[in-house]
């Protein structure tokens, strides 16, 4: 580390006190508008980083960080041009993404398009200018958890994780943006109701969608035939039906790395062999799988006693309007009126 990182880490500490001072909540979410550069570093404890305000302003940025224990979810609204410079930690990564720019420089990549992602592996050195007018946002991992997970739903791209910055494209970043939207907005309301906000059922969601912009690759269709014979698309399926059933009664939501892992399949082995055997995704499939162990809860439950939002946000459903219209689109009637009317 430089002297100017280990003086930088000394002030860190202390703009960390005031800005955890004044943005805690039982939520993990902590957003501010941020008038120190060294304050938006302040905010991000988990990486040795130095942040420098490069162009006028009174105000850096507006700054929504999401700590969920093993996992950070940070978006930042650049006033000012700002300079991050730093290292990650061990055993860390992160998958980011931000508004294209063509001043934008993440170390020796720019953002030249609406799909480019980058990849910082653990104990990488970065230098990122990001411009006044900018938005951008990260996801942070156990790169074990992560890299393990991605070998085993792209064998092929992950067998060997980058030890360097790296970009790459995806068609599915969309998602990314549209959820992390809907994780600060899931945490927003919690600390709103004055709710304690549970890490652990967030963490494998962020986890399971990051996983999926890093592994798709562009030739992913799951209209092509199947690289296996029926037989064993069907053997497929009953196994990982089984395995979702198990997890559920134990009420775990398990993802689709999970079920990969469990069956020692790639995630394009088992899009092929869902399509064939019940027409739908395996991710459609595990959330039909959560929607009925809901509606079995709330057929049971007691009125007066339970809450909708509380068994939705049990089964990983964070996005309570969306989970109220897929449920009634399958069920023809809202999660409250099942409450209501429990057997």
């Amino acid at each position: 580390m430089t002297e100017a990182q280990e003086e930088a880490a000394t002030s860190k500490g202390d703009a960390s006190l005031a800005v955890r001072d004044a943005a805690t909540s039982l939520s993990g979410l902590r957003s501010e508008i941020i008038e120190n550069a060294a304050a938006q570093a302040a905010m991000q404890p988990w990486v040795t980083m130095e942040c420098y305000q490069l162009s006028r302003g009174k105000q850096v940025s507006q700054m929504d960080s999401l700590d969920l224990g093993r996992v950070q979810i940070v978006r930042e609204h650049q006033f000012a041009a700002i300079q991050k410079l730093g290292i990650t930690p061990e055993d860390f990564c992160t998958i980011s993404y931000c508004t294209p720019d063509p001043a934008f420089r993440f170390s020796d990549h720019s953002a030249n398009g609406e799909d480019s992602v980058f990849f910082i592996p653990e104990r990488t050195e970065f230098d990122i200018h990001v411009p006044a007018g900018t938005q951008t946002a990260y996801v942070s991992f156990s790169q074990s958890e992560f890299a393990g997970a991605a070998r085993a739903l792209n064998p092929r791209a992950w067998e060997q994780p980058s030890h360097q910055v790296s970009q790459f494209q995806s068609r599915q970043l969309v998602e990314l943006k549209t959820a992390l939207a809907q994780w600060i907005g899931a945490a927003e309301a919690a600390s709103r109701r004055d709710e304690l906000f549970d890490p652990k059922g967030m963490r494998g969601i962020v986890l399971e969608t990051a996983l999926r912009i890093a592994t798709a690759t562009p030739e992913d269709d799951a209209t092509r035939p199947p690289p296996a014979a029926r037989s064993r698309a069907m053997r497929i399926c009953r196994l990982a039906r089984e395995f979702v059933e198990e997890q559920l009664v134990s009420h775990v939501v398990p993802t689709i790395v999970d079920i990969c892992v469990s069956l020692a399949v790639s995630e394009r082995t088992l899009l092929y062999a869902f399509h064939h055997y019940v027409g739908m995704s395996p991710q459609a499939y595990l959330r039909r799988c959560r929607l009925n162990q809901v509606r079995t809860i709330l057929l049971s439950r007691d009125p007066q006693n339970t809450t909708v939002t509380e068994v939705a946000m049990q089964f990983g459903f964070l996005h309570l309007g969306r989970f109220a219209g897929d449920y009634k689109q399958i069920f023809e009637e809202s999660p409250g009126t099942t409450l209501a009317r429990r057997i």
